[in-house]
């Protein structure tokens, strides 16, 4: 069944404190200090929060927004410098153009062109990385896309409880 235009939830304004947690607490998750099989499946926190962020709030939150968050990241990390500022400003690019779109599809049907912005980010990564030092990880490197995908809808929900309207049981 499909949600009609009538029955979209109309989403108030997000606080700034909150979209700065809300970026601070995935960039914490990107940074924790995992290995081995952990590593393989951690999906970027940080690109499914700016992902959100684009698609929601597209007039306070945009590719400048995801230059400033991949060079936190390339800093974070020790990666070379601007790699992850570029697969972000390549993933919330394509976000921002399927934006309409992706608003009106529920969370399952979103998810699939999420993944596609995430892989898209994977691969820009990936060929600065090749670029950088010729070798090449693994097919396994793309599972953090996968796994991302799979956590679409919860930091969906988690992140839209800042700006849902809050409903008088009283009001009529």
């Amino acid at each position: 069944m499909s949600t009609s235009y009538s029955e979209e939830e109309i989403l108030l304004p997000a606080k700034g404190w909150f979209i700065v947690l809300s970026l601070m607490v995935a960039l914490f998750l990107n940074l924790l200090p995992l290995q081995g099989i952990a590593l393989t499946f951690w999906p970027d926190f940080v690109a499914l929060v700016l992902i959100y962020w684009s698609i929601n709030l597209p007039q306070r939150f945009g590719m400048s927004a995801a230059f400033g968050m991949g060079l936190l990241m390339d800093v974070g990390i020790g990666s070379l410098f601007g790699q992850h500022a570029l697969a972000y400003s390549v993933m919330i690019f394509i976000a921002l153009q399927l934006r309409r779109r992706l608003i009106i599809f529920g969370l399952l049907k979103q998810a699939p062109q999420i993944g596609l912005m995430l892989l898209a980010a994977q691969f820009v990564t990936l060929l600065t990385e090749l670029l950088n030092r010729a070798h090449f990880p693994g097919w396994y490197f793309f599972l953090a896309s996968i796994t991302g995908v799979l956590l679409w809808p919860l930091v969906c929900s988690l992140l839209k409880i800042s700006h849902s309207p809050k409903y008088d049981p009283n009001a009529l």
